[in-house]
């Protein structure tokens, strides 16, 4: 990788690069040798607990923190030598909406555009089609702190799309969406990436990452545990998982030793969903799964089998942790 700090060529320039990417505080290492290649027009997926890494990565690659280690390149361009020109190129929304609540949400976006040089007229076409397409036109003109939690997200979200930029950061961008809002944004990031543009977002929605994502890097205490298509990384995974799901919670344990004879890797015991899934050998009859449970006293009401999913991926390979440590707040703070 020499070509870190060469200005962008068209399509030939990658969307976003790292190698060897870390993050300390102090002697803690909240990012550490982290690689990455995200082509032009490719959406990447970043997942984690809460304190992985995954803000930490966000803000070094849009120049809002410096790297104590490795270096990265964002369309084309140098984080670090060239950090005033990788901001003419990105977007950014992070966790937090940053509109500003005294302006109405046309201002909010006419003033976005104003920034990125855009022409008045430009930037008002801008606005109101961005406006239109993310469900704000009917208040376009209210001021923004009269907004709701999904309606601001919203707006931040059109903020970042402003001055169509080349490369996007989506940090937890459908948190406070309702479900249709969060459907009209996955439309609109494919329209986006289809036409060019390459993504990188976190999220906490697994089913988020399985739909947009072309790749995924799985984050656990700073470091890189697993990375691939969706597809490849439910193969590596294993088969079909079944889940049973009980009346109580005092035979849990007793649902997942009857079904350890079928088991082809560890079971998931969730107490409060009252839930115990087990990933099955191939050719394993549910029926005889069923009589197993029966056999054991288990009182089961539901009991189905069900492919891989990243859920699945995501508690392999970091393990169904309760709580994670935050990130640092020097790594937080916007």
């Amino acid at each position: 990788m020499s070509s870190f700090n060469a200005p962008a060529t068209g399509a030939q320039a990658s969307g976003v690069r790292a190698e060897g990417l870390g993050k300390r505080f102090g002697e803690l290492w909240a990012l550490r040798d982290v690689d990455l290649d995200v082509p032009r027009g490719t959406v990447l997926g970043l997942l984690g607990h809460n304190g992985a890494g995954k803000t930490t990565a966000i803000r070094i690659l849009t120049t809002l923190a410096l790297p104590s280690a490795g270096r990265a390149s964002v369309a084309g361009l140098d984080v670090v030598a060239d950090a005033a020109l990788v901001r003419e190129r990105i977007g950014l929304a992070g966790q937090y909406a940053t509109v500003d609540g005294l302006l109405s949400a046309r201002t909010n976006l006419e003033m976005v555009g104003r920034l990125y040089h855009l022409p008045r007229a430009v930037a008002r076409e801008r606005a109101s089609e961005l406006l239109e397409r993310l469900g704000l036109t009917e208040v376009a003109g209210g001021l923004v702190k009269t907004f709701s939690g999904g309606m601001r997200r919203r707006l931040d979200l059109a903020a970042s799309l402003v001055g169509e930029p080349p490369v996007l950061f989506l940090d937890e961008p459908t948190t406070g969406l309702d479900p249709q809002g969060r459907n009209d944004l996955w439309a609109l990031l494919r329209e986006l990436v289809d036409g060019g543009t390459t993504l990188v977002l976190t999220t906490q929605y697994l089913e988020e990452a399985d739909r947009l994502a072309d790749a995924i890097v799985v984050l656990d205490r700073g470091r890189i545990v697993a990375s691939g298509a969706p597809a490849e990384l439910k193969a590596r995974v294993g088969g079909d998982r079944i889940a049973v799901t009980l009346a109580s919670a005092e035979r849990l344990a007793s649902a997942e030793e009857a079904m350890q004879s079928f088991a082809d890797g560890p079971s998931l015991v969730e107490a409060e969903e009252l839930r115990v899934t087990v990933p099955v050998r191939a050719g394993s009859r549910l029926v005889e799964i069923v009589r197993a449970l029966d056999a054991a006293g288990v009182d089961a009401i539901d009991v189905h089998r069900r492919e891989a999913t990243l859920d699945d991926v995501f508690l392999t390979v970091t393990g169904a942790r309760e709580q994670a440590a935050p990130e640092p707040a020097e790594a937080l703070a916007r």
